[in-house]
């Protein structure tokens, strides 16, 4: 009978940054098939069905990447792999700054918008939360606008994302993705 041998890497990531950064991943996937499934938004619409989850989800999105970020900030990222130069490390702390940062703004706008339409805004119709514009607010309705817009942008970085995580597995054949694997 042969042992089983499993790879060890001493600098993955714990189990917590793990199951945050996948449930990230699982719920901008239904985010995005909700979002472009849904019923476009016009003066009459009304918060129900996929509209109603999809706001659900935006929240949710939000609450998780922020216990992300405190994970993250009390519990360092693994040092980056002697294959990885300090230039490519560069590039991969700005891009993550920044989709931290959108996955944060962007939920947020949405909300905005929601809040400016007069819908109210709830995690899963069990936790209301406030406003962030009054009805009626021109703020509101243009950062509506600005969700739409940066739909693509969030989509482009993930993009950017996942063709380095695989440029690391399958070009420089090192442990960078293995690290974030369950």
């Amino acid at each position: 009978m042969q042992k089983e041998t499993h790879t060890f890497t001493p600098n993955a990531y714990s189990a917590p940054a793990k199951i945050f950064h996948w449930l990230i991943v699982l719920l901008l996937i239904v985010q995005y098939t909700i979002g472009w499934l849904m019923p476009d938004v016009g003066r009459d619409t009304q918060p129900i069905g996929l509209i109603s989850w999809h706001l659900s989800i935006g929240s949710l999105i939000v609450l998780v990447v922020v216990a992300r970020l405190l994970w993250r900030w009390t519990h360092p990222a693994p040092a980056a792999l002697k294959t990885t130069s300090l230039f490519l490390q560069q590039i991969a702390h700005f891009t993550h700054v920044i989709l931290y940062a959108l996955l944060i703004a962007f939920p947020l706008m949405g909300w905005a918008n929601a809040s400016s339409r007069g819908w109210p805004v709830s995690l899963f119709g069990v936790v209301p939360l406030p406003p962030l514009s009054p009805k009626g607010s021109s703020v509101g309705h243009l950062l509506g606008d600005a969700h739409q817009l940066t739909v693509w942008i969030l989509l482009a970085l993930v993009g950017l994302h996942i063709v380095a995580a695989l440029y690391h597995h399958l070009i420089v054949k090192d442990d960078t993705l293995k690290r974030m694997l369950p």
